[in-house]
């Protein structure tokens, strides 16, 4: 995962050996029994990592404590245990304290302390780890910290990123943070639903569970009526009495989905306006020069994107290999949109782009990186328009095998724009006037180079999970049509598998030339989550050998085991569970789920700035001209990849928490309706039920469930009945009716309708043996309904 950046001070003020409290004001604290060269126990090592976040890797604590030869295996086993027991977990190359924050964070200035000081919480944070720290902002001089420099300065509503410790005052919040970054000045603006009120004026209902209700005088309403959602400002503060706001915007009727993604918009801190600048440095741009490119404009390169696509970021072209040191070869061509060349490092329309980090796609509306001139217009490879591109030019061996690719930096056409479904069609003898020509010499040559491709991808078994993505159709008003699970074709497949080439091709070469760059990055499964995995997998049957040297096929083994069970479904869910996140960093550990050791996200530089980060690089290392990596962006590569990383993160829940209240308001008008779901979730408070048919899925509180007393075995991701031995597992086929829908908090609860099943008799022994210690909950009458996401 992406490497920590360095401090090179010493927050402690203490060299290894002599560890204490960070700063001169330390309250008194029993110091650690270190001894230079022994082993230290599992309580020394433990509490070394509280108190020293940034020095929490293998490495550093091995040089802390003096360690060599078996004393570092044996430091390495001990981590090893002390992540299978939950204690540790794995954060980047760091390890940290269950539920403790990484070295560096992302966190959002929410609120001052009695003394004033600045409080900030994670921007993002799991929701299944409760309520996120506070942590306290340290405010450096104006001269930056030893006098170097300028320190960067936030305030309230702004994002940081920021350097974490362990708080010195044990009264406060756990944590203190110093400014490394301030990523986004926000406005005071909130946002809420618009009621009327008798005699003109109204009232603001927050869409925040913090958030405060306020009054809206009549000259202040800007228009607004009953129902709409809109954004205000404060006007005035009193002693006594709600605030006073005034409407700056109406977004929308709540029941829209324009007025339902600027909710997750405004939550989530996304910047969704273009500054003045920025627009203004696009509408300058000219078309891309010749200079320093390769003219390619005559290789029949064609576009596949979905069928609403309106930018076109890559290309694709294959043929037969003329080599005769190659029978049975391939040359696979990857064009990609030459960013790089409108986006330079720090301009306008570089610093925007890296503040949103991505594009935010919502089912009709997409938040972009970079204006439409650019992303729509001169970056987007339209048919029949010269366009500057990077290609890599790939060569396979009849079994599949990579063996060489080039790189180069051209001007090409693209000689057709074709949907997903249409070049499927034409493949499977259904072409249309306009793929019918280029059947023989364009899609048949790129259909074989799959297949050739293909084999080396099942060579190399990447996770292949099975979890179908739903897509929401939308009527013209805005609201829900219908869900639908669209196929997935060859033509998916195929795109997918040569973006994945050409993304090793730019790390590849990137490393050969010593290029510092971004990876995309994926850890394995910690542990702890192996272990989980183990005792559930257990219960149905199925073995997980034991080891810190999982490879994605040892899952895909389970999965197949699996596969046309009645356990199918949960068994995709608890492994898909148990995988880390991909996130971006520096430093290469290779990509779990892909199963391949260099990995850099090349093709999408239109939407995601990671890509353009490889862009620079190539350019800059191949001597492409114009348009290279600078020393500052090299020097900031740990700051660039946290910040996108947390970005992407906030793009997803942003994206999940527009579908769940697009879903909530389509369910709204069905309450006391019975659905057919499956149990997606089991927890100590009840169970979360899937709705196949609509994407989305609720809570059944414990208290619903009937007047057994209910014990929650995790391990067989059950509840059940003590008295009855009637439960619910994981992934079990219920019928439950709609108790109530919340729309603007994306909320649905459920009441049971079908009666436990008969449970295992694993889980009955679980029951005789009186191990309750592992999570049991008595039903609880008058149980308020959990709200919200759970």
């Amino acid at each position: 995962m992406s490497r920590i950046p360095r401090d090179r001070t010493n927050p402690a003020g203490k060299r290894p050996g002599k560890i204490g409290r960070a700063g001169k004001d330390a309250p008194a604290v029993e110091p650690l029994n270190i001894v230079h060269g022994a082993l230290p126990s599992r309580e020394v090592i433990l509490r070394f990592i509280a108190d020293h976040p940034q020095k929490a890797s293998k490495r550093e604590l091995a040089k802390a404590f003096g360690l060599k030869g078996d004393n570092r295996v044996e430091l390495k086993h001990m981590l090893q245990e002390l992540e299978q027991e939950g204690m540790l977990q794995k954060n980047r190359k760091s390890l940290i304290r269950p539920g403790a924050l990484p070295p560096v964070t992302v966190l959002d200035i929410t609120t001052r302390d009695k003394d004033g000081d600045l409080i900030g919480r994670p921007a993002e944070w799991p929701e299944d780890q409760g309520v996120a720290p506070a942590v306290s902002i340290r405010q450096q001089s104006p001269a930056g910290r030893q006098g170097k420099g300028k320190a960067p300065v936030a305030g309230l509503g702004d994002r940081i990123l920021a350097k974490i410790f362990p708080a010195v005052d044990r009264g406060g919040p756990a944590y203190t943070a110093r400014i490394i970054k301030v990523i986004d000045r926000r406005r005071g603006a909130s946002m809420g639903v618009f009621r009327t009120a008798p005699g003109g004026g109204g009232r603001l209902l927050p869409i925040e569970r913090r958030g405060e209700e306020m009054v809206i005088d009549p000259d202040f309403t800007g228009g607004a009526t009953d129902g709409d959602l809109v954004e205000v400002e404060i006007a005035r503060l009193g002693r006594f009495g709600l605030p006073r706001a005034k409407v700056l915007s109406v977004v929308g009727s709540v029941g829209s989905e324009k007025a339902i993604s600027m909710i997750a918009i405004h939550a989530h801190g996304i910047p969704h306006v273009f500054p003045p600048a920025v627009i203004a440095e696009a509408d300058a741009a000219k078309p891309a020069s010749m200079s320093h490119r390769e003219d390619w404009r005559d290789v029949p390169l064609i576009t596949i994107d979905p069928a609403d696509a309106k930018d076109h970021d890559d290309a694709v072209y294959a043929e037969l290999d003329p080599s005769p040191d190659n029978p049975g070869g391939v040359i696979v061509t990857v064009a990609i949109a030459d960013v790089s060349w409108y986006v330079r490092p720090n301009s306008p329309l570089d610093r925007e782009a890296l503040k949103r980090g991505n594009s935010v796609y919502f089912p009709d509306r997409v938040v972009p990186m970079l204006p439409e001139r650019i992303s729509n217009d001169l970056c987007s490879l339209k048919e029949g328009v010269d366009r500057p591109a990077l290609a890599v030019r790939m060569s396979f061996s009849g079994e599949g095998r990579k063996i060489g690719h080039t790189f180069h930096r051209i001007m090409m056409k693209s000689a057709a724009k074709l949907s997903y479904q249409q070049a499927q069609a034409a493949i499977d003898g259904k072409p249309d006037d306009q793929t019918g020509p280029m059947l023989g010499p364009i899609l048949k040559p790129l259909w074989h180079a799959y297949e050739v491709m293909k084999r080396g991808r099942d060579r190399r078994q990447p996770l292949e999970l099975d979890m179908p993505e739903r897509k929401i159709l939308l009527k013209p008003d805005g609201t829900v049509d219908r869900v639908v699970v669209p196929p997935r074709l060859d033509a998916h497949k195929l795109i997918e598998e040569m973006m994945i080439q050409a993304n090793v091709c730019a790390a590849e070469t990137l490393e050969k030339k010593r290029q510092p760059l971004i990876y995309r990055i994926h850890d394995g499964p910690t542990l702890a989550k192996q272990e989980i995995l183990r005792e559930f997998l257990a219960t149905l049957g199925i073995s997980l050998a034991k080891g810190g040297n999982m490879r994605a096929n040892n899952f895909n083994g389970i999965l197949a085991k699996a596969d046309g069970t009645p356990h199918q479904t949960m068994v995709n869910e608890m492994v898909l569970r148990s995988q880390s996140q991909a996130i971006y960093g520096p430093e290469n550990i290779g990509h779990f789920g892909l199963n391949l050791m260099k990995y850099a996200h090349f093709t999408s530089p239109i939407r995601r700035y990671a890509d353009l980060i490889v862009h620079r690089a190539l350019v800059g290392s191949l001597g492409f001209g114009e348009g290279g990596i600078t020393p500052d962006e090299e020097a900031a590569l740990d700051d660039i990849a946290a910040e996108i990383s947390t970005f992407e993160r906030r793009a997803m829940a942003a994206e999940r928490e527009t579908v769940d209240r697009l879903i909530a308001h389509h369910l709204s008008g069905r309450v006391g309706e019975e659905f057919a779901g499956r149990v997606s979730g089991v927890t100590k408070s009840g169970l979360f039920v899937a709705l196949p048919d609509y994407g989305a899925d609720g809570f059944v509180p414990i208290s619903t469930l009937g007047t057994d007393y209910f014990i929650y075995d995790e391990a067989h991701q059950a509840l059940s009945g003590e008295r009855t031995g009637l439960g619910y597992r994981l992934g079990d086929s219920v019928t439950v009716k709609l108790a109530e829908a919340i729309p603007l908090a994306g909320a649905l609860r459920f009441e049971m309708i079908s009666g436990g099943r008969e449970m295992p008799a694993a889980v009955r022994s679980f029951h005789k043996a009186g191990r309750r210690d592992r999570g049991q909950v008595r039903k609880k009458p008058g149980t308020r309904p959990p709200r919200g996401r759970h």
